[in-house]
């Protein structure tokens, strides 16, 4: 045999050995880490956080996107982003209570595909057949609400007047999963994560060309999302808070921020 002989390649039978080494070492890393959600729980209880809802989807995208653009990488965005979602939902329904409310429309069945893309098996869902019992779900400790964008109904309107109420989360979180079905609403923290789009509401009469065009002379790229009842929902490009200057010069007498979310991690 030459030296530049390349090695002969293992067998089948040493393969799947060593799959069921690496599926023992997986087992046992889940089992440890949903045996530290119950140590989390202790913990913010003796920081005086123990009847706080602990979703932080700011945080949970960052932790994502750096585990999809790692140096490496093998598994696909699409592996990485069920694995994670599934533990991070165990682990917040380990630490205190956890649902999701669903109103998904005419399109009931991606909706509630998507919200368990996003949400995981872990928490309890209830489907609703009102978009104003989806937000009343979300108002309830660990309540979250998965709602259709659609024309059929301008319910994002109405978190122009809820004060505690937010978008965080556009749905599905990877473009390759389909377009945007849905958004999820809580009562948890917006905060920026780098790669962002926010949700602004304008009952502007113009057409979305027109406003989007307006805006753009302001410096804020804009895209429709959906219109309905008079209202006109857009995402616009980056973190933009409720009181930015910008959006008070835009078009319309009814309009404002009504949340924010991380871009698809595979933009």
């Amino acid at each position: 045999m030459g030296r530049d002989t390349p090695p002969a390649p293992p067998s089948l039978e040493a393969v799947r050995a060593r799959i069921d080494q690496v599926d023992a070492e997986l087992l046992k890393l889940i089992d440890e880490r949903a045996s530290l959600a119950a140590a989390v729980a202790e913990a913010k209880r003796a920081a005086g956080d123990g009847g706080k809802f602990g979703l932080r989807p700011g945080r949970e995208a960052q932790v994502i996107r750096k585990k999809i653009h790692r140096e490496g990488a093998v598994a696909t965005p699409a592996l990485v982003v069920r694995v994670w979602r599934e533990l991070i939902a165990d682990s917040l329904a380990r630490q205190g209570p956890f649902s999701l409310t669903v109103w998904g429309g005419k399109t009931e069945a991606r909706v509630v595909e998507v919200a368990r893309q996003r949400f995981g098996v872990a928490p309890p869902m209830t489907l609703v057949a009102k978009p104003e019992e989806a937000l009343a779900g979300a108002k309830v400790l660990g309540g979250v609400a998965v709602l259709a964008l659609s024309t059929d109904s301008a319910w994002w309107g109405r978190l122009l007047a809820e004060p505690n109420l937010r978008v965080f989360a556009t749905l599905p979180c990877l473009t390759q999963w389909g377009p945007l079905a849905a958004v999820a609403v809580g009562d948890v923290p917006v905060e920026p994560t780098g790669a962002d789009q926010t949700l602004w509401v304008t009952d502007a009469p113009q057409s979305a060309a027109a406003i989007v065009e307006a805006l753009s002379r302001d410096g804020v790229a804009a895209a429709p999302i959906t219109q309905a009842g008079g209202l006109k929902l857009f995402s616009l490009a980056g973190f933009y808070q409720r009181e930015d200057e910008r959006l008070a010069r835009a078009p319309g007498k009814l309009s404002g921020v009504i949340g924010a979310a991380p871009e698809p991690f595979d933009v």
